[in-house]
């Protein structure tokens, strides 16, 4: 009995230590069994596609931060070579300048044409050559401005400093300089001085008619379109104005002006500063003085108007602005003011300075590109027309001594 029932706990027993091994093994296979079920269905992405899906705005602000930061800026946008991109970039702008004053000189020169047409005015030679096509290049244009009664002034700058006929025109040709007197028309259009005018042209052959009435107060006008007209007829580096009572020695004037060509807006003349005259009746009175601040101020920086030049790009922008330029008394002043605001070099060149007596003959002596108004009573280089020519006769090459060393 005890025996049996030994062998039942014994039996019971070793039945119940099987059963908790197997249980063991049944749930360590289980754990495998379902490991390797769970692997299968629920792939693990790969470690870059998790990257990709999950971390695409850590990138981007890594990338944004990697660009901004101060050396991958530097890595990337610092140049080789400074100055080579900076030499670069400046003759690109140079050429743009250009690019842009040759269309705005062709628009102003069918501007021109266009009021010619519509206004029945006659169109000169030079004015048909001004198309966009082949448009001939000139050095300098020189107006040299002149009134109805100023018959003998014109015939002494003839005989002197401006060559005629064959001469001049060899001179527009080789050297590219064009001279022609600057006048406009009378109050009553077509009367005996605008016949007059029209008889010495028919002559000589050496006038610029202006749209323009004549009359001292009006010069700053005239000026205003001298350049406007100018710049639509000829294609030219510079453009000048001198009064008919200056000699000019061109070959100088040309040289001067010829070291300055590479600028884009020069301004070249005998600058100065004057006082603003308030008080009526005397010269020079300034009627709108008040703009210029209180008695005794001066007036800004401007070239004196016996004689000066000015580049294509500024003749170009009178051109296209005359229509807005405002115009003081003294037409010097009002194109001083026409380039206020605007960047312009002033050549402030002391050989531009027209003498009066007593220093017009030291100052013809120093070489002075204007040399004086004949009709100052100097004694030497500048005392009549006469004496001028004696100086250009004594050239060895007569009225030609002048004007054929230019460049």
């Amino acid at each position: 009995m005890s025996l049996k029932n030994k062998g039942s706990g014994g039996e019971v027993s070793t039945r119940g230590m099987v059963s908790k091994n197997w249980t063991f093994l049944l749930c360590l296979g289980s754990f495998c069994v379902g490991l390797l079920f769970t692997n299968r269905m629920w792939t693990m992405p790969e470690a870059k596609d998790f990257i990709r899906t999950t971390g695409t705005g850590e990138d981007k602000i890594k990338l944004l931060a990697g660009d901004c930061s101060p050396k991958t800026m530097n890595e990337r946008q610092q140049p080789k070579d400074i100055l080579g991109e900076v030499s670069k970039t400046h003759n690109a702008i140079q050429t743009l300048d250009k690019t842009i004053s040759n269309l705005e000189m062709e628009l102003a020169a069918a501007r021109a044409t266009q009021e010619s047409i519509l206004n029945g005015s006659p169109i000169s030679e030079d004015m048909k050559l001004t198309g966009s096509s082949g448009r001939r290049k000139y050095f300098m244009v020189v107006g040299v401005n002149t009134a109805f009664s100023s018959r003998k002034r014109r015939d002494s700058v003839r005989s002197t400093w401006m060559p005629q006929g064959e001469k001049r025109k060899k001179l527009e040709e080789e050297k590219g300089v064009i001279m022609r007197f600057v006048i406009g028309h009378s109050a009553t259009s077509g009367g005996i001085l605008d016949k007059a005018i029209e008889a010495e042209d028919r002559k000589h052959g050496d006038f610029m008619r202006l749209d323009h009435v004549e009359g001292y107060l009006e010069l700053s006008a005239k000026t205003k379109i001298y350049f406007a007209t100018a710049a639509s007829m000829w294609d030219a580096e510079f453009y000048v104005k001198v009064d008919d009572d200056i000699h000019v020695n061109i070959a100088t004037l040309g040289t001067t002006l010829a070291r300055h060509r590479s600028k884009p807006r020069v301004y070249i003349g005998c600058m100065k500063s004057g006082p603003v005259l308030a008080q009526k009746g005397v010269r020079y009175h300034e009627p709108e003085h008040w703009k210029f601040g209180e008695a005794g101020n001066r007036y800004f920086r401007h070239a004196t108007g016996q004689l000066y030049a000015v580049s294509k790009d500024l003749a170009t922008y009178i051109s296209l602005n005359q229509h807005v330029l405002h115009k003081y008394a003294n037409e010097d002043v009002s194109l001083g003011s026409w380039f206020i605001g605007l960047d312009v070099e002033h050549i402030d060149d002391r050989r531009l300075c027209c003498g009066t007596p007593p220093d017009c003959e030291w100052k013809a002596q120093a070489g002075n590109i204007c040399v004086a108004s004949f009709d100052w009573s100097c004694s030497g280089i500048c005392r009549s027309a006469e004496r001028m020519r004696e100086v250009h006769n004594r050239c060895g090459e007569g009225e030609n001594a002048l004007w054929s060393a230019v460049f």
